[in-house]
């Protein structure tokens, strides 16, 4: 399996350009409450949206809108078949996304003393003290973190040898049962399984622009949201919160005692705004938000304690973000710049779609990421 480290360099710190020979792909999100496609086309060197789509899976558990799954691969394949044919995809070729919530995504650092052709037998070794499975049981695979120059000024006397003796490596590893899935799943469908590529580094591949600071991507999907810190184009801190937008629909079904697909509407309709005919919408809907934004803080002042750095900004995707008033919340909650990830900016579309994708297109991120690698 490819995973896109270089690539991914590349991709953020400069914009999206293109060198395909003008083929149709697409990009699929294959997500615990919802399945998204985007698909691309080159031409001229641009990338041109030809069609997208979203198809809630739910329904195929037997479960309501909006609920998280775990679907087999048989459900699974018909599911991407279904959305594949609504959505009027017209291309095979595509790449597809792995949760974030199956992999790992962490840094080790090594001796700066170390030859760099040691790293693929050294790598493996101090992974394991991260993987609860045997090395063997995955894919591993990893990219040395070039040294920022900096001037003595810019150093903190403390940490500045520390810094100079020290190589960090970002890593990545992905269950081998997982790739198998995966596969499976796409191989039941009309689709070729072009790459597989780990969500967040899809999400900032569509968001990200010529960003050097440091800048927070908060994913808030269905299941859990995803926390990733990168700095200079490289993912430098990542973090999971087992709470995701679902977690609200529960808070509210349960405690209003409604059905979970009435709650779901009341989540959607009114959000943190609350219901003027039941003042307990506003509060219920809080608790969740909150936790989420608090556990991001931790995130935040842990990244910033280690490597003595401020996150300058701060880009919400997923679904759960267009939460009514989460918008709000988290521009009060962080001490930075707050934004709404608009990766639909990164191709062009028809004028008249234009504010329909801006307000949907943080749910498309990840699918929007990796039809732009696969043109790529």
């Amino acid at each position: 399996m490819e995973l896109p480290f270089k690539k991914m360099i590349q991709d953020v710190i400069s914009q999206f350009t293109s060198s395909s020979s003008g083929g149709s792909v697409v990009g699929v999100d294959i997500g615990t409450s919802s399945i998204k496609v985007v698909q691309l086309k080159n031409k001229g060197g641009k990338a041109i949206l030809e069609t997208y789509g979203a198809l809630s899976l739910g329904p195929y558990a037997e479960l309501d809108v909006g609920a998280a799954t775990n679907l087999s691969n048989e459900k699974l394949s018909t599911a991407l078949n279904d959305v594949v044919r609504e959505s009027g995809v017209t291309t095979n070729e595509g790449g597809f996304s792995i949760p974030a919530t199956a992999s790992l995504i962490f840094i080790v650092e090594l001796p700066a003393t170390i030859d760099e052709k040691q790293f693929a037998t050294i790598v493996p070794i101090e992974a394991r003290k991260y993987i609860p499975v045997p090395i063997s049981e995955v894919v591993l695979d990893y990219w040395v973190i070039p040294k920022k120059e900096e001037s003595l000024s810019d150093m903190n006397p403390r940490e500045s040898s520390a810094i100079i003796q020290k190589t960090e490596v970002l890593v990545a590893a992905i269950h081998n049962e997982t790739i198998s899935k995966y596969k499976d799943v796409v191989k039941k469908t009309t689709l070729a399984s072009g790459f597989f590529e780990i969500e967040s580094f899809s999400g900032i591949r569509s968001t990200f622009g010529h960003e050097l600071s440091p800048i927070m991507l908060l994913d808030f999907g269905a299941s859990r949201t995803k926390i990733c810190i990168v700095e200079y184009g490289i993912i430098k801190a990542f973090h999971i919160i087992n709470r995701g937008s679902q977690d609200i629909t529960n808070s509210l079904s349960k405690s209003l005692t409604i059905p979970f697909s009435k709650a779901e509407e009341m989540k959607r309709e009114f959000g943190l705004f609350g219901s003027s005919l039941d003042k307990n919408v506003a509060d219920i809907t809080k608790l969740s938000v909150d936790y989420i934004l608090s556990e991001s803080n931790t995130a935040v002042l842990g990244y910033e304690r280690k490597y003595q750095k401020t996150v300058s900004k701060v880009i919400l995707t997923g679904g759960g973000s267009m939460l009514k008033g989460f918008f709000e919340a988290a521009r009060t909650n962080f001490a930075c710049e707050v934004i709404l990830g608009d990766p639909f900016a990164k191709v062009e579309s028809p004028a008249f779609l234009e504010n329909v994708l801006k307000t949907t297109g943080p749910e498309f991120a990840i699918a929007i990421g990796l039809a732009l690698r696969k043109l790529q």
